[in-house]
């Protein structure tokens, strides 16, 4: 049940943006010339180097925040842009187009670079299928999907644009849709669409981390992606399928709240970063494609042309899609929340974890099952609990009453609690599996690291490819910490930095 899409679950969600119109005009605070600050796609990380030459060129300084493209989306419908940042560089505008809200936040926008969807398959999976790259399309995808002779990873496309467009693409090539997607292509295409979805092994709220898992597991045959993020990928065969894709353009946008300098400025960084120079570094770095004619794509870049399939014609079509996906398409999701409740967690700290957990209730999706596993100087209990799409409210209402009956106590058994939290997994299931360890400290009784380190390479595959998730809290050891993510697989989230609950809230895209 993703917040980003029922409107049954209230103004708190994600992407419905239902408190827009609430927000107080913030007037724009005072530029400093010759530094942009810009709220960003999370890939555009990559352009760094480039950006560096432009200041070089221009004396304008890019000052990113990174965000998905959804989030940064809602952020600029609920008016939090305004005196903050001075443009937007999303990989696409299409999304933002269909809120009004947040279209009315920009002024400008200028493409400075393309890259379509496109599916990254194992050289030796292409051979095996007998495909010939330039001539595939999304139903022999589909088809070899259904077949159980192909599986894939995806981002979140409630967090990702590269997912939500990959999600668009391929509702709209199995649909047949010749126009803007409806409702009734999306009905149309839906038995498909759950073959389809039957092949994604692999979820994540960011690209890199994607690319990462995906070699790390050795056993999915496919990306589906940016092109740019998988034409820099050892031993794949990007396809661009021949029925269609979706294309990021990546443009620069002034916002409505930004002073005519800014602009100017934002108009000065755009005309840079599309000169012939900067669009040959940039496609030669990045893999995208120029967006300049006299500029030829990198080399290795198919430059054979693809019909751009076409966006939701509005958003009530958008989220229908994403919330089919979320609740219905994809594989459920299976949790375990290993949460530190020793008694250095006493008083505020323990009243911040209940208040994120309660948050997040709201963005439990329907099938997912869902476990809290308290410790202290041990495991305390271990309560499931399954959001039920029949009563998805008991499931629901369950976990909160457990989140509220948490209590601090004992000392910090970082280890034994997580060798617990993977026994508790057992066998293999077909489901997205994840554990999420949130401590305020460092481990201080039981299991050793270097114990957990030998428990953790006994385990069998399946256990051993799910992921743990630490969040930085607190007096948290960032070494151990990084560890145990480093050691299976999972990524670090800081809530020193932010909030518990915007640490939380980041993982579901992991999910």
């Amino acid at each position: 049940m993703r917040r980003v899409l029922a409107a049954a679950l209230a103004c708190a969600a994600l992407l419905t943006g239902c408190g827009a119109t609430d927000e107080p005009d913030r007037p724009a605070a005072t530029y400093e010339a010759g530094t942009l600050r810009v709220l960003a796609s999370s890939e555009l990380a990559d352009m760094t180097p480039v950006l560096d030459k432009v200041r070089e060129k221009t004396g304008i300084t890019v000052r990113p925040t990174y965000m998905g493209t959804l989030d940064a989306v809602d952020l600029l419908a609920r008016g939090r842009a305004r005196g903050t940042y001075d443009a937007l560089w999303l990989s696409s505008n299409d999304y933002l187009r269909l809120r009004p809200e947040a279209a009315k936040e920009i002024v400008s926008e200028t493409p400075v670079m393309s890259s379509p969807v496109a599916v990254g398959v194992r050289t030796a999976t292409v051979r095996k299928l007998g495909w010939k790259p330039g001539d595939t399309t999304w139903a022999q995808v589909e088809r070899a999907v259904a077949d159980g002779r192909l599986t894939y990873g995806m981002t979140d496309p409630a967090r990702s644009n590269s997912g939500f467009s990959t999600l668009v693409s391929v509702a709209s090539a199995l649909s047949g849709a010749q126009s803007a997607l409806t409702d009734a292509d999306v009905t149309k295409a839906t038995p498909r669409l759950k073959e389809f979805f039957e092949g994604q092994k692999l979820t994540s709220g960011s690209s890199g981390w994607l690319a990462t898992a995906y070699q790390r597991r050795g056993d999915v045959d496919a990306l589906l992606n940016y092109e740019s993020v998988l034409a820099g990928m050892p031993d794949l065969t990007v396809i661009r399928p021949r029925d269609g894709v979706v294309t990021a353009d990546y443009p620069l946008s002034s916002l409505a709240s930004s002073n005519a300098t800014a602009r100017e400025d934002v108009r000065r960084l755009s005309d840079a970063l599309r000169s012939p120079e900067i669009q040959r570094e940039i496609t030669t770095r990045t893999h995208r494609r120029p967006v300049v004619p006299s500029v030829d794509p990198a080399p290795g870049l198919d430059t054979e042309r693809r019909r751009e399939l076409p966006f939701p014609g509005s958003r009530s079509v958008a989220d229908g899609l994403l919330d089919s996906y979320e609740n219905e398409l994809r594989r459920p999701s299976r949790t375990v929340y290993v949460l530190d409740t020793s008694g250095s967690m006493e008083g505020d700290r323990l009243e911040r974890l209940k208040t994120a957990l309660a948050g997040l209730t709201g963005d439990f999706r329907e099938r997912e099952e869902v476990t809290l596993m308290p410790f202290g100087s041990d495991v305390k209990s271990v309560r499931t609990h399954v959001v039920d799409p029949a009563d998805p409210d008991k499931g629901l209402k369950a976990i909160r009453k457990d989140t509220d009956a948490l209590t601090a106590e004992g000392d910090t058994a970082i280890f034994t609690s997580l060798q617990e939290a993977y026994e508790h997994l057992g066998g293999s299931r077909d489901t997205f599996t994840s554990i999420v360890l949130m401590t305020d400290g460092e481990n201080t009784t039981g299991a050793s690291a270097g114990a957990f380190d030998a428990f953790y390479a006994g385990l069998d595959p399946a256990r051993r490819a799910t992921p743990v998730f630490p969040i930085l809290f607190g007096d948290s050891d960032r070494g151990e910490l990084e560890h145990i993510a480093e050691l299976t697989g999972g990524r670090l989230f800081d809530a020193r930095q932010g909030s518990l609950d915007g640490a939380f809230e980041e993982i579901r895209g992991y999910q």
